[in-house]
C-alpha cells in the first residue's frame, strides 16, 4: 500500500512539474515585437471603423469569463461578432505591452489576405501561374505555381515544415530559423541545387513556404509594397492603430531595411484592429469582389490534410482540410464554409462566412478550451 502510494505521490508531482514546465516554456517565449525590424502600416490613430456593442450575459460569456480568470488557461483576449456587433468582449492583462498581440501563424492568411490584394491590383496575373521570382532560381521553388505554395503543397518537406518534423520553421526540425533569417541566405544556403519531392501532392505545414509567398508579392509590388500594404490595412480594413508585419532582420542588424527581401508573415496588431482585418475578409467574400472570388477560388482549391488524428485543441489539428494559407472543414459543421486563422499560443480567428460570425482570440499558450469558446460558439 505504502509503495503504491509513493508511487500516486511520485506521478502527481511529475505530472505537475512536467505541467509547470511547458506553462514555463510559453510563459518565457520571446515577445519578439521588441526583437526584429519591422513593416509598419498606418499611425497611431487612422480613420477607424468604429463597432456597434451590444454585449450579452449568456452561457458563452460566462464560460469565456471561467477561463479567463483561470491564468492556467492562457487566455487573454475573446471577442464575438455576429451580424455587425460585438455580443461578446472580454480580456485580461497579459504580457503583450502596449495592447500588440502577436499573431504567429495567423500571419499566414494575412499574408494570403496581401496576395489576393496583389491579384486584384495586377501586380500577379493569377494564382494558378508559376511565381517568376529570381531569388528562388536554381532551388526547388523555382517556377512552381502560386497555387501550390498557398497550399503547402512546395515539394519542400525533405528541407522544412510539419510533415516531416515538429517544428515548421527550422531547417531539418532543429536547425536555422527560416524566420529569423533573409530569404536569400536561407535559400543560398540550404535550398540552391536542392530539390524536394514533386509540387502539388502533399500538405506539408511550412513557414518557409508562406515566406517565399510574402518576399514573391514584394518582389511583385516593388516600389508599391507598402502602398500596398496602406490600402488593404488602413483604407479598407481601416484599423484604429498601426499594424505590423515583421522583417527577418533582427534590431542588432543595419543593412538596407527599407529596400530588400526581409518579409516574414509575423504579424502584430491590437485586439479590435484584428477583428476589423476579419471583418474584411468576411466582407469581401459576402460581396463578391475581386478579392472575394480570390477567397472562393482558394476554398474551391483547397486540398486534404489527410492527418492521421484529429482533435479538437485547435484549427490546425482539427480541420480537415487547407487552402490558400486557411484551416477548413471541421467535424460537426458539414460543409459549413468556414476560414480559420490559426496560430502557436492560442491565437485564432474563426470567420463563419455563412452566418456572419466571427470569433477571434489572443492566448500566450494553448491551454484554454478552443472547441468550447471558440468551434462551438458558431454552432
Amino acid at each position: 500500500m505504502k509503495r503504491l502510494l509513493s508511487k500516486t505521490i511520485l506521478s502527481i508531482l511529475l505530472l505537475n512539474s512536467s505541467y509547470s514546465l511547458v506553462l514555463a516554456h510559453h510563459a518565457n517565449e520571446k515577445y519578439c515585437f521588441d526583437c526584429m525590424h519591422k513593416y509598419k502600416i498606418g499611425d497611431k490613430k487612422n480613420d477607424t471603423y468604429n463597432f456597434e456593442i451590444n454585449l450579452q450575459n449568456n452561457d458563452l460569456s460566462k464560460k469565456v469569463d471561467e477561463q479567463l480568470k483561470d491564468k492556467r488557461t492562457g487566455l487573454v483576449s475573446y471577442i464575438l461578432f455576429e451580424n455587425n456587433k460585438i455580443l461578446v468582449d472580454q480580456n485580461r492583462k497579459s504580457k503583450y505591452r502596449g495592447g500588440y498581440y502577436p499573431s504567429h501563424s495567423v500571419g499566414k492568411s494575412l499574408v494570403s489576405l496581401v496576395t489576393g490584394y496583389a491579384v486584384c491590383d495586377g501586380y500577379i496575373n493569377s494564382v494558378f501561374d508559376n511565381i517568376d521570382y529570381p531569388t528562388v532560381a536554381n532551388t526547388l521553388y523555382k517556377d512552381q505555381k502560386l497555387l501550390n505554395l498557398l497550399n503547402m503543397q512546395a515539394g519542400d518537406e525533405p528541407i522544412v515544415g510539419q510533415r516531416f518534423y515538429r517544428k515548421d520553421n527550422r531547417i531539418n526540425g532543429k536547425g536555422t530559423n527560416v524566420n529569423s533569417t533573409p530569404i536569400k541566405s536561407i535559400l543560398k544556403r540550404y535550398f540552391e541545387g536542392k530539390t524536394g519531392y514533386n509540387p502539388g501532392n502533399h500538405y506539408n505545414y511550412s513557414a518557409m513556404t508562406t515566406n517565399v509567398i510574402m518576399n514573391y508579392v514584394i518582389y511583385k509590388t516593388d516600389d508599391d509594397w507598402e502602398k500596398l500594404l496602406h490600402k488593404i490595412f488602413v483604407e479598407d480594413a481601416k484599423v484604429e492603430k498601426s499594424v505590423y508585419f515583421g522583417k527577418s532582420l533582427e534590431k542588432h542588424k543595419f543593412s538596407n531595411r527599407k529596400k530588400g527581401e526581409y518579409g516574414r508573415y509575423s504579424f502584430y496588431a491590437q485586439r479590435y484592429d484584428y477583428l476589423r482585418i476579419a471583418k474584411l475578409i468576411m466582407d469581401h467574400w459576402k460581396n463578391d469582389t475581386c478579392v472575394g472570388k480570390y477567397l472562393k477560388t482558394i476554398y474551391e482549391r483547397r486540398i486534404a490534410k489527410l492527418r492521421k488524428k484529429y482533435d479538437k485543441t485547435n484549427a490546425y489539428t482539427f480541420g480537415k482540410s487547407y487552402g490558400g494559407q486557411f484551416h477548413f472543414d471541421f467535424g460537426g459543421f458539414k460543409d459549413r464554409k468556414i476560414f480559420v486563422l490559426d496560430g502557436a499560443y492560442g491565437q485564432s480567428i474563426l470567420i463563419d462566412m455563412d452566418n456572419f460570425k466571427i470569433v477571434a482570440i489572443n492566448g500566450i499558450h494553448m491551454n484554454y478550451n478552443w472547441d468550447k469558446i471558440a468551434l462551438s460558439a458558431l454552432k
